[in-house]
C-alpha cells in the first residue's frame, strides 16, 4: 500500500511540473560556457547576447515567453488591454522580493521604463518605447498596478514588456551608465549575482525567495570561453555542462547527449554605410554577388545550416523569401565594380576572437573577394573590443565591415536594427538609411493584423535587400551539447533547452 502511495505521489509530482528526481542534488552546480567577455549585467544598457545570457537568470520582465514563443505572465500575473489598443493595464504580483530584501512594486516598472526614455541614458532600447516620435507613458495606480498608455496602437509592445525591470531603490538618483550596480546586479529572476571575475566567470546564486518556486540548482557557474574549439574540449573533459558544438565535430560526439534545432538566428556581412567606399549601392551588390554561399555553407556547416537572404529568419511567421538574392555571379561583380568606377578595392573586415565559424568564413571570403579583384584584410578581436568599435557613438565608426550576427526577438519588429533613427546609438551601426524602409517599420508597429504585418515586412525585406546593407549569410541550426548529468531541460526548440532554468537539475 505505501509503495502504491508512493508512486502515485511520484506521478503526481511530475505531472504538475514539480521535478523531484529520486537521484535530484539540492547543492547542483550547472556549469555554462560564455562565448566572450560580460560588458555590462544592466538589461537596458547591454547589446549583446553574451551579457543577455547573464541578465536572464538575475532580471525578469512583465511577461516572458514560453516554448511556443507565445508570450505568458511573469511580474504581471495579468494585464488588458483597451478597445482602442492603447492604453495596456498590468495586474502585478504581490509575492516578488529584491534579491536584498526590499519588495518589488510598480514604482519600479515605472522607474524601468522611464529611465530606458530619458535621452541622458545610454540606451539602444529607447525605440521601443517611442511611437512617431512620443513617448510611451506610464503611471503608477496603485501598489500593484500599473498603466502604460500608447501614442497610438503598437503591435510588439508585449516584447516591451518583457524588458528585465530595475531597483529603484537602489538606482534613483544615480548616473546610471556608471552605476557601479551594471557589473553587480540585483533583480527579481530567480539567481542571484553572486561574483565576477574578468576573464574567467560570473557565478549566480539560487533565490530562494523567487516567486516561481526556488531553483533546483544550487548555482550555476558561467565560464568564459571565448574560442570554442576551448569549449568543447572542456565538455568533453567534464569541466563544463553544455556548449555549442562546431558541425564539424556533431556527429563525433559521444557521451554527450545531443540537441540540434532551428533558431531565430542569422550571420552576416555587415557594411559600415558611413565609409565612402562602401557608399555606392553598386559596390555593395558587386560584393554581394562574390559570395558562394553554397561553397562556404558546405566548407564550414556541413548541411547544418541554410543560406540566408533577408532579415529574417525561415521559422518567423513573418519570413519572405522574395527579395534580392544576389545568388553567386563573380562576372557580374566584376562589371557592377568596373561600372562604379572602382579599382584596386581594400578593406578590412572584423570578426570576434574564438567564433571559429566566423573565423572560417572570413577566411572563405577573403579568397571568394579576391577573385573579383578585391582586397579583404581581416582583424580578430575579443569580443568586448569588437562590441566597443562597433556601437561607439560617433559618426562615422572607425571600421569598414564586420562579421556579426543578429539573434532576433519573438517579434519581427525591426526598428532598433534597420531605423535611420537608430544610429549612431542605437543597434542601426551599420548606419543605414531609407526613408521607405523608416516608413515600412513604423507602419508595421502600427498595424494589428499578422496578416497585414506580414505583408508591410515582406515589401521591407525586398526593399533592405535591394540596398545591400548587409551581405546575409547563413541561418545556422542551433547545435549544442549537454552532460548526462543535467535534467529538467526545456524541449528543444528556439527557445532553448533552458527556457525554465528554475527546473533545471543536477543528478547525483
Amino acid at each position: 500500500m505505501v509503495k502504491i502511495f508512493l508512486r502515485s505521489l511520484f506521478i503526481f509530482l511530475l505531472v504538475s511540473g514539480i521535478v523531484f528526481a529520486l537521484d535530484y542534488d539540492p547543492n547542483g552546480r550547472l556549469v555554462l560556457s560564455l562565448g566572450g567577455e560580460v560588458s555590462v549585467m544592466n538589461p537596458i544598457l547591454s547589446t549583446d547576447t553574451t551579457s543577455s545570457a547573464i541578465e536572464g537568470v538575475i532580471f525578469s520582465g512583465l511577461v516572458k515567453v514560453d516554448k511556443n514563443l507565445d508570450f505568458v505572465p511573469d511580474l504581471a500575473k495579468s494585464w488588458k488591454v483597451s478597445k482602442n489598443g492603447l492604453v495596456w493595464t498590468f495586474n502585478l504580483r504581490k509575492d516578488v522580493y529584491w534579491h536584498d530584501g526590499r519588495k518589488f512594486t510598480a514604482d519600479d516598472v515605472k522607474f524601468t521604463f522611464d529611465t530606458i526614455l530619458d535621452p541622458k541614458i545610454n540606451s539602444v532600447r529607447r525605440g521601443d518605447y517611442i511611437i512617431d516620435g512620443k513617448p510611451i507613458k506610464f503611471r503608477v495606480v496603485d501598489r500593484y498596478t500599473i498603466k502604460a498608455t500608447l501614442p497610438k496602437p503598437f503591435s510588439p509592445f508585449l516584447v516591451s514588456a518583457g524588458m528585465g525591470i530595475l531597483p529603484k531603490h537602489l538606482l534613483e538618483g544615480k548616473e546610471l551608465d556608471m552605476a557601479s550596480f551594471n557589473m553587480h546586479p540585483v533583480g527579481t529572476g530567480p539567481f542571484k549575482f553572486v561574483e565576477y571575475k574578468t576573464g574567467d566567470h560570473v557565478l549566480v546564486r539560487r533565490n530562494a525567495d523567487y516567486y516561481g518556486g526556488a531553483p533546483l540548482l544550487k548555482e550555476i557557474l558561467f565560464k568564459i570561453i571565448p574560442d570554442e574549439n576551448t569549449a568543447l574540449v572542456a565538455l568533453k573533459s567534464g569541466e563544463i555542462d553544455s556548449t555549442g558544438i562546431p558541425a564539424k565535430d556533431f556527429h563525433k560526439m559521444k557521451g554527450i547527449n545531443l540537441f540540434k534545432y532551428d533558431a531565430l538566428l542569422y550571420t552576416y556581412f555587415g557594411f559600415n554605410l558611413r565609409s565612402p567606399m562602401f557608399s555606392d549601392v553598386r559596390v555593395r551588390q558587386a560584393l554581394s554577388y562574390a559570395v558562394n554561399r553554397k561553397q562556404l555553407i558546405g566548407l564550414i556547416f556541413l548541411g547544418y545550416a541554410s543560406p540566408a537572404y533577408a532579415p529574417s529568419a525561415p521559422i518567423s511567421w513573418a519570413y519572405s523569401d522574395d527579395v534580392h538574392k544576389y545568388e553567386y555571379d563573380p562576372q557580374k561583380a566584376k562589371e557592377l565594380l568596373k561600372e562604379a568606377g572602382v579599382k584596386d578595392l581594400g578593406f578590412t573586415v572584423l570578426v570576434n576572437h574564438g567564433n571559429k565559424d566566423r573565423e572560417k568564413a572570413a577566411t572563405i571570403l577573403q579568397q571568394q573577394f579576391k577573385k573579383i579583384g578585391v582586397k579583404m584584410n581581416i582583424r580578430i578581436l575579443e569580443w568586448s573590443a569588437l562590441l566597443k568599435i562597433i556601437n561607439a557613438r560617433k559618426d562615422p565608426k572607425d571600421y569598414d565591415a564586420v562579421i556579426i550576427g543578429w539573434s532576433l526577438g519573438v517579434d519581427p519588429d525591426g526598428y532598433l536594427i534597420w531605423h535611420s533613427s537608430q544610429y549612431p546609438g542605437g543597434l542601426n551601426f551599420i548606419g543605414y538609411d531609407n526613408t521607405e524602409v523608416d516608413r515600412l517599420l513604423e507602419a508595421g508597429r502600427a498595424e494589428q493584423s499578422k496578416a497585414g504585418r506580414k505583408k508591410i515586412y515582406t515589401k521591407m525585406y525586398k526593399e533592405i535587400t535591394k540596398d545591400a546593407p548587409y551581405i546575409f549569410l547563413w541561418y545556422p541550426q542551433v547545435l549544442t551539447g549537454v552532460r548526462g548529468r543535467v535534467g529538467g531541460l526545456s524541449e528543444p526548440g528556439p527557445a532553448g533547452l533552458f527556457l525554465d532554468i528554475e527546473k533545471v537539475y543536477i543528478k547525483k
